[in-house]
């Protein structure tokens, strides 16, 4: 019979216990190794190895989210908002957990780049701007592959979209229902 795994193992917690078994193992047989003391402690837990033990407590890896990367707009397809128009726009999206952060890089009608780094909060709850007074946003999961948007100016809605990455991950389209805009980006 089998040794049952806490309810929420650590790795850590199974290391030292595995350190601890090497001690014991070796007042037996002074030539035992930490690897069979590993070895043993996931057999006694009814694991075939140390790595299968470690896998099932580590648990899968997270996927990939299909925002993450580089993307770059399409003019073709874009319509920015008229009182933001843009030569060029580059943004870089990462992922970890529920919190989307978000650098862009634009370059302004008249050649100017402008640069802005934001974390978009991705929980359903209300976020209060630190820089932009009077303003904030409610971002909430609609899927795996679309963000919804709400933005906020004093209380009032200024702003209802999405971030919605294409089935296949090539496209990120991102809108906005209030200026009527649509920036469509590729990934890079």
């Amino acid at each position: 019979m089998h040794r049952a795994l806490p309810d929420r193992p650590s790795l850590e917690y199974l290391k030292k216990e595995a350190k601890e078994l090497l001690r014991t193992l070796q007042q037996q047989r002074p030539v035992a190794r930490l690897a069979d003391a590993q070895h043993a402690l996931a057999r006694q837990y009814g694991f075939t190895s140390w790595i299968q033990l470690k896998r099932h407590v580590e648990g899968p890896a997270p996927a990939a989210s299909p925002f993450a990367g580089t993307w770059k707009a399409n003019l073709g397809k874009s319509k920015p908002p008229p009182a933001n128009q843009f030569r060029s726009a580059t943004l870089q999206l990462s992922v970890r957990g529920n919190v989307m952060t978000i650098a862009q890089s634009l370059v302004g009608e008249s050649g100017e780049e402008q640069r802005d780094r934001t974390a978009l909060h991705v929980d359903g709850h209300e976020h209060v701007s630190d820089d932009r007074p009077g303003f904030s946003v409610v971002a909430s999961w609609r899927g795996s592959n679309v963000v919804q948007v709400i933005a906020k100016k004093d209380g009032e809605v200024v702003g209802l979209g999405t971030y919605e990455v294409s089935a296949d991950g090539g496209e990120l389209c991102i809108t906005d229902t209030v200026s009527d805009m649509r920036i469509v980006l590729e990934r890079e």
